[in-house]
């Protein structure tokens, strides 16, 4: 019969199952706690997202939530998705040959180094955005620029960004229609999915 820990995987044999207890072999040398998040194994220090294992169809590997804080002295951690991931970094290891221990230990222990001192990567800031569009229909209508203020900046940074990206001018123009009655009535852009 399987076992029933959840590891995150692409691959449904777990072929790197030997190696992911190995890499749990050396995280247990830690103050980390083991955790189950998002289907994944997670290691936490006070609550806080350290470092995760996992199993990929061609390669096995520890991810630290804040690697991009990491000296990385050997040039091994990567982004997973460059352009999305701000400050996850992962070090990939394709066969059990490849892994070293003792460094393994040194990258793990500096992350748990950098969450006591509370070092982490802060999200960028999201530039502000501006409709002339919909700057129009406030300056017309008092009250819908009166219930769009009621908003949190979160929820009018929706509905700006909904009516901004779009490419064309009609388009622009059918958004701002259909997001009127909403905002008089007080329903954010996507409250139907929270």
């Amino acid at each position: 019969m399987e076992s029933s820990k959840t590891t995150h995987s692409c691959d449904k044999n777990n072929s790197w199952s030997e190696e992911l207890e190995l890499l749990k072999s050396i995280i247990v040398k830690t103050e980390l706690v083991e955790t189950t998040k998002w289907g994944g194994i997670v290691y936490v220090l006070n609550g806080k997202n350290v470092l995760g294992i996992g199993e990929f169809k061609n390669y096995f590997t520890i991810w630290f939530f804040n690697g991009v804080l990491l000296q990385d002295k050997k040039k091994t951690l990567v982004n997973a998705q460059e352009g999305v991931t701000k400050s996850l970094r992962q070090w990939r290891f394709s066969s059990k040959k490849e892994f070293d221990e003792a460094a393994v230990l040194d990258y793990i222990n500096e992350a748990i180094a950098n969450e006591k001192q509370g070092k982490n990567s802060k999200p960028q800031k999201k530039e502000p955005i501006l409709s002339e569009l919909l700057q129009k229909k406030f300056d017309a209508d008092a009250n819908l620029a009166d219930a769009f203020l009621k908003f949190s900046p979160y929820k009018q940074y929706e509905f700006l960004e909904y009516v901004e990206t779009a490419k064309r001018e009609e388009t622009k123009r059918s958004r701002i229609e259909k997001i009127k009655p909403m905002i008089k009535e007080n329903i954010g852009l996507n409250d139907k999915y929270r």
